[in-house]
């Protein structure tokens, strides 16, 4: 989940930029900045030491299993987590599950991190930087479910290429779902529901899974009511969400 109003750092509004490094692709999100508060500052040197992913050299592949230190019953990846209350709130109700939260910008991770170490949950990993690397990264089938929760829209026709879904990205998300999988995407833009739809649909290997008009306006079993989804709502903006199936 991605806003205009996420608290940023001053010159250091992702964690590719902090570490000075260079993304190597578009942004997915936007850009604005504020300085953390001490706890927040704390998480980033402490906690997200000891679960950030490091990504392998490109052409080599990273192994999901090997992150969590036990077995996990199955891999979820959420990008673009905002806050991480639906990150958190998952990764509670499904404690044998391994989680991956992909988060570029550091208003988001680091509030999410103080959340996540004071309910002292251990099946979470985290990702400071463009999902799409991580897509590049995993394994063929290695993901049971993908969720892609009210993302930038990127509402002006010339920045439509900075939306996270993409013809690549859409390719990137077959490979590594695995058969039976799921892609759970919502938002409350028109026109990025409708290129999320085109998108998906035109890739054999995804299936929508609505069938009748009311499911697109249904919330999925467990999944919560986000800052971004209450936003929408309370601006009179409907959100819409979308079930895609991995054949």
């Amino acid at each position: 989940m991605t806003s205009a109003d996420d608290t940023r750092t001053p010159g250091t509004d992702t964690l590719a930029d902090a570490a000075g490094e260079s993304m190597g692709r578009r942004h997915f999100g936007r850009r604005v900045g504020r300085p953390l508060k001490a706890g927040r500052s704390r998480a980033m040197e402490e906690t997200l030491p000891e679960l950030a992913i490091a990504l392998p050299e490109p052409g080599t592949r990273l192994e999901p299993a090997g992150l969590f230190g036990r077995p996990m019953r199955e891999i979820v990846v959420e990008i673009g987590f905002g806050g991480g209350e639906h990150l958190i709130a998952r990764a509670e109700a499904e404690p044998d599950t391994g989680f991956i939260g992909c988060e570029p910008y550091i208003g988001g991770m680091s509030a999410f991190l103080v959340e996540l170490e004071r309910r002292g949950l251990r099946n979470v990993r985290v990702l400071g930087d463009d999902a799409a690397k991580l897509l590049d990264a995993l394994p063929d089938a290695s993901l049971a479910r993908v969720y892609l929760l009210f993302s930038d829209p990127w509402p002006k026709r010339r920045h439509n290429k900075r939306r996270f879904i993409q013809t690549e990205t859409v390719a990137g998300l077959a490979r590594v779902l695995r058969p039976g999988g799921r892609l759970i995407a919502a938002t409350d833009h028109p026109d990025l529901c409708a290129w999320t739809l085109a998108h998906l649909r035109a890739h054999p290997d995804f299936s929508w899974e609505a069938r009748r008009p009311g499911d697109w306006q249904r919330r999925p079993d467990g999944q919560i009511e986000t800052r971004y989804e209450a936003k929408a709502r309370a601006a009179g903006r409907v959100p819409v969400f979308m079930s895609f199936r991995r054949g």
